[in-house]
């Protein structure tokens, strides 16, 4: 990580049967992100002038980069086969793989100090033979890191307030939830968690709510018996081994996100904890989404680089319309940036 320079990200593409192609130009067209990083896209300059001339035939109003002034590195995968702009399918998924694999191999290799990826498709993946539940799995794999995590950020545009949840577990059925979470894995995660507050946003005496898994947090097993059997007694340990940490929990997990709404659309001083850890994919992504569903930020944590991407997938059912918005790309630019800056503040003391 060069911390005497702009911070250096690289920025896939995306699925280019999808819409990153779009929110690629349109956020590279917003004023201001050059005086705060160095910006450099991956993927095909043929996919980017297609996207251009498409979307500006259709509307020539639209604020858009020219690829020919982009700084990008060039990944021609074009023999791979046709794209059909809003059907990801096995020559889409392909590409997509290939820009971020790329993007990992130069980071790895210290040319960059954060990944920015826009959205692919799991299942244009799985037809080209990529059988990962998503990016960041792969970003992992590459990394040879095994504790990691998908936390989401978020800045209100109401209040300023910043909503940090981080998800125990992810990509998996609901129905395999309850085998999954053991107190093993909560504290890795627990660990992933403080450690992110502490590097990456200069927090090192969090308040971190913790959400309990059955309705009203199991209610003294009536209602479900895991909170009762381990959970509870996890977190009386980890209070005892994260002094430093206020962690409040189990939470219910239907009033756990009251205190965020509040501080989201109305009151940022209300009181909230620094960061909000639920125990599954819906249990977290449903209030982050319905809160911050155009600012929210994927961050992959426990990776020895920056990794951050939009809250949002392909949306194939809207590619080449030009009404995508890059409102969750710009703000994935902006927060790798940021954190970038975050890691080097204590090398740089």
């Amino acid at each position: 990580m060069d911390c005497m320079s702009l911070p250096r990200l690289i920025l896939t593409l995306g699925d280019p049967a999808g819409i990153g192609p779009e929110v690629v130009l349109k956020a590279l067209a917003e004023p201001g992100l050059s005086s705060i990083c160095q910006l450099t896209a991956i993927g095909s300059r043929s996919v980017l002038d297609q996207t251009r001339r498409q979307l500006l035939a259709q509307n020539p109003g639209l604020n858009l980069a020219d690829p020919e002034k982009i700084n990008l590195l060039e990944v021609d995968l074009s023999y791979l086969g046709k794209i059909t702009v809003g059907q990801g399918d096995a020559v889409s998924g392909a590409i997509s793989f290939a820009y971020l694999n790329e993007a990992i191999t130069r980071t790895l290799a210290g040319e960059f100090d954060a990944i920015v990826t826009a959205p692919i498709a799991k299942s244009a993946w799985q037809a080209a033979g990529h059988n990962y539940p998503g990016q960041t799995e792969v970003l992992a794999h590459r990394a040879g890191v095994e504790h990691f995590g998908m936390a989401f950020v978020g800045r209100s545009p109401f209040t300023g307030w910043t909503l940090r949840t981080l998800l125990a577990t992810t990509h998996i059925p609901l129905k395999d939830v309850p085998q999954a979470l053991t107190p093993q894995l909560m504290t890795a995660k627990l660990e992933l968690l403080l450690t992110c507050l502490a590097q990456d946003f200069g927090i090192s005496n969090p308040s971190v709510a913790i959400a309990g898994l059955n309705p009203h947090s199991g209610e003294e097993g009536k209602l479900g018996k895991e909170e009762q059997d381990w959970l509870i007694p996890w977190l009386e340990q980890a209070r005892q081994k994260y002094p430093q940490a206020k962690l409040i929990g189990p939470i219910p997990p239907d009033t756990m996100w009251v205190g965020p709404g509040k501080a989201w659309l109305t009151d940022g001083q209300t009181t909230v904890s620094d960061a909000y850890l639920a125990l599954y994919h819906d249990q977290g992504l449903i209030p982050v989404k319905l809160l911050a569903f155009d600012q929210a930020i994927n961050t992959t944590i426990g990776l020895p680089f920056v990794r951050t991407s939009p809250d949002h997938g392909t949306a194939f059912d809207i590619a080449g319309q030009g009404i995508a918005r890059a409102d969750s790309l710009i703000a994935a630019i902006k927060l790798a940036a940021e954190l970038v800056e975050q890691r080097c503040r204590p090398r740089a003391q």
